[in-house]
């Protein structure tokens, strides 16, 4: 299959309105729909204003950079295709200057060797490789959560529902179509 370049929106805030391209080679990117960022960040709104962001397997930057554009701090966005990691650089760069950051690796291989506490992390992999539960425990265990973070997991609707820390409280969901989308709250340690 061909490459071919695919677009998304940023809905709202500062560069609400701009669009951003991405190559996309055989579907390999799917960006989470205009409707349910919509929904994704009414949920968020009043958590954004200066949180610290991950964003996990960014693909074509959205979920980033809407958090960026309604007020967040400082994003990293992390993406192991080359390719995506050039057209979010081309990009988002300019948009947030150094407000974002732009890895190129796995997150898996990331959160290995990575340091740093997160407001709002971003889990969406692609459906099939299953990663959900996976990530959420490396989050979770390596300190990478600020207490009270949200993080917002994303998987396919027909899928067994990935497994959460216990500490993490559910807060928001919506399954549509293919997409099962769940916002969790990392509960603050008592005292």
């Amino acid at each position: 299959m061909g490459t071919k370049r695919g677009t998304v929106r940023l809905i709202g805030g500062e560069f609400g309105g701009r669009k951003l391209h991405f190559q996309d080679k055989g579907g390999e990117v799917r960006p989470t729909s205009d409707r349910l960022r919509e929904t994704l960040f009414n949920w968020l709104q009043f958590d954004l204003a200066g949180a610290r962001v991950l964003d996990l397997f960014a693909g074509s930057g959205a979920l980033g950079a809407e958090a960026l554009s309604r007020g967040a701090a400082q994003a990293v966005l992390v993406e192991r295709a080359r390719v995506h990691c050039k057209d979010l650089e081309r990009q988002l760069h300019p948009l947030f200057e150094d407000r974002i950051s732009i890895v190129h690796a796995d997150a898996r291989e990331w959160l290995r060797h990575e340091r740093g506490r997160f407001d709002l992390v971003f889990v969406d992999p692609p459906y099939d490789l299953q990663l959900q539960a996976k990530m959420a425990r490396t989050l979770d265990d390596g300190g990478f959560l600020a207490d009270g973070a949200l993080i917002y997991v994303e998987s396919g609707a027909h899928d067994a529902e990935p497994a959460m820390p216990a500490s993490w409280a559910r807060e928001r969901e919506k399954t549509g179509g293919d997409v099962r989308a769940v916002v969790y709250r990392r509960a603050e340690p008592a005292g």
